[in-house]
């Protein structure tokens, strides 16, 4: 796991601005993103920067990598991510004549990219990000894994492009200037309230993201995306044993090939059926299991409006169960409501942050990074088996995201002027996304409309509600040089199970049937039993204390954010009680998160 920098001009020049400091600086935006090293390269009109977390091969492996023959360059590419499959491909290409000398990952994908060109991603199974820089041809192949584990992104300065992992690394080139327009605004809301993203689009103008799945290419005569991988629709011939069967196979198979590295792994445990399955099944390989949660002690949410059941007591079932070595890493609300833990969340993220979610996740992965370079995690089970609340033939029914309603996320931007409010018109802005996300999607012949609609519903969960959970965990995880790996996310078990029909998916009407069935034999009753429990929330009442004092200050001294706001309607929100509804904690982090990300970025406003 690393991060990546660069830039490439494609008529011979380097984009304007460019010094010798400049690609150092870049690189350094990444360092929490690659701890143990850190290099550049640089050649003609092209440069790579790179920072380097070392997982597999500790020695060798560092990057950039440069490919040379009769002493000129061909290839240079800078890798982040893990390819799990690489062993093979390592083999498979050395019986084209490739000779390696390192271990790694980040080789085998420098000779796959030289061997098989842009049918090298179909290849890599994994969670990846890479720039490939072809001297001969000034072309530069940016590509991105297929669920945007791994972020990638880039933007155009004349005949040049400057990217990076990061909007942060890109934006510290002199040629590039933060800008923030209406979309972006829009990009900014609606990726944090009420999580929908975009494909391909960050909060800043003429700053792109590579979308998921896709090979952006870029050359004097232009720029060219292509898509390599797609949900797209096929028969499931099975029935339900050989269903269930398969998925414990792909599943296991997944956990197993995640959990090689030259450095501890460990697992996120939680309690609950995807963390828990994921645990079980890495049980068998591990010489002494390592799990770690999160405890926010009596002040956690319990049951509440959004059905919240305590993860402590399941969590403790499971180790005693799998008998693991187990951290609790114990927060409280003073912790979550600092500012300066705060701001870090914010900078960490270059967009609005979950909140207290937010903060809570930072603080366990700086615990896990104590002792464990690698964990997994069990994100995506939800989005893939159908374990939101939102999975029912009523909410698929609905023309709009079906989480939207669902997951009451409040609509913020009544705490914004009112002139600018009207201006961003996101209602309408989300009911053309819908249009779009829903445009891309294929049907089977004789599909029923039932069927139709909750494939389309888990179409748009995963490609539109995950991605702003998947680069969430990057940033955060990222942010204190901690690997995290998704096997519910192997996209072998992705393209069956979106595959499989809804009535077995459900086939006992509950959510998530077909993963419970498949480690029924591995899990504890209470477990296997326990209803969907999303990632806790502190419920102190000193949370939303120290919320109300930090805004309240931030009126009176005033801030970027401000001149955005309707401060009447802030300090009405200031007084409302604290109860069943989440718009008042909601939107006080709003404010103060707004503030923040204006402060670090310091965007030209075009609106």
């Amino acid at each position: 796991m690393c991060g990546l920098v660069g830039y490439a001009g494609f008529m011979g020049h380097v984009p304007r601005g460019t010094e010798d400091t400049s690609l150092k600086e870049m690189t350094e935006t990444l360092a929490c993103r690659g701890p143990d090293a850190s290099a550049v390269w640089a050649e003609g009109a092209a440069a790579l920067g790179h920072t380097r977390l070392a997982t597999v091969d500790l020695v060798s492996g560092r990057q950039p990598m440069v490919l040379a023959r009769d002493g000129r360059t061909v290839l240079a590419v800078a890798f982040t991510g893990e390819v799990y499959n690489h062993a093979r491909l390592r083999s498979e290409l050395t019986a084209l004549g490739r000779q390696f000398t390192s271990r790694c990952d980040s080789e085998v994908v420098l000779h796959a990219i030289d061997a098989w060109g842009e049918g090298a991603p179909a290849r890599l199974e994994g969670m990846f990000a890479y720039a490939a820089w072809e001297p001969g041809s000034r072309r530069l192949t940016l590509v991105r894994d297929r669920f945007g584990i791994k972020p990638l992104c880039y933007a155009r300065v004349g005949d040049a492009v400057v990217f990076g992992s990061e909007p942060k690394a890109v934006l510290a080139h002199p040629a590039v200037t933060a800008r923030l327009d209406l979309d972006g605004l829009r990009e900014l809301f609606l990726s944090a309230h009420p999580m929908i993203k975009t494909p391909g689009r960050s909060a800043f103008a003429g700053l792109d993201e590579v979308a998921p799945g896709t090979v952006v290419t870029l050359a004097s005569e232009g720029v060219r995306a292509r898509r390599y991988w797609s949900l797209t629709p096929v028969e499931h011939p099975d029935g339900l044993p050989a269903t269930v069967a398969r998925v414990r196979q792909l599943l296991q198979e997944a956990v197993t090939g995640q959990l090689a590295a030259d450095v501890p792994v460990s697992v996120l445990l939680s309690g609950g059926l995807d963390s828990s399955a994921i645990a079980a099944l890495a049980r068998p390989a591990a010489t002494t299991l390592h799990t770690l949660s999160v405890d926010l002690g009596s002040q956690a949410s319990d049951r509440d409006a959004m059905g919240r059941d305590p993860d402590g007591p399941y969590a403790e079932l499971m180790v005693r169960h799998l008998g693991s070595s187990h951290r609790r890493v114990r927060l409280d609300a003073d912790a979550l409501a600092d500012p300066d833990r705060r701001a870090r969340v914010g900078h960490l993220r270059d967009g609005l942050t979950l909140g207290d979610f937010d903060t809570s996740l930072l603080q366990l992965y700086r615990a896990v990074r104590e002792d464990f370079p690698v964990t997994l995690a069990g994100d995506g089970a939800d989005e893939l088996f159908g374990g939101y609340r939102w999975f029912t033939p009523e909410a698929a029914a609905t023309e709009s995201f079906p989480w939207d309603s669902v997951l009451d996320r409040a609509d913020l931007t009544r705490l914004l002027d009112p002139a600018l409010t009207a201006a961003l018109d996101l209602p309408a802005h989300r009911a053309e996304l819908h249009r779009a996300a829903c445009a891309e999607i294929e049907h089977l012949p004789g599909t029923t409309p039932a069927e139709a609609a909750l494939r389309r519903d888990s179409y748009l969960n995963l490609t539109r509600f995950l991605p702003c959970l998947l680069d969430r965990a990057d940033r955060l995880s990222m942010g204190v040089g901690l690997e995290v790996r998704v096997p519910f996310l192997d996209h072998h078990l992705v393209e069956y199970v979106f595959n499989t029909p809804w009535n077995l998916k459900t086939f006992d009407g509950r959510e998530k049937s077909l993963l419970r069935a498949a480690v029924t034999d591995l899990l504890p009753e209470p477990v296997l039993a326990r209803r969907k429990s999303p990632y806790p929330m502190v419920r102190d009442p000193a949370y939303r204390t120290a919320l109300t004092a930090q805004v309240t200050r931030l009126l009176a001294d005033g801030g970027p954010a401000t001149d955005l706001l309707d401060t009447t309607a802030v300090r009405e929100l200031l007084l409302r009680p604290t109860g069943a509804d989440r718009f008042p904690r909601e939107g006080l982090e709003l404010v103060l998160d707004l503030d923040q990300w204006l402060r670090t970025h310091r965007p030209a406003l075009h609106f």
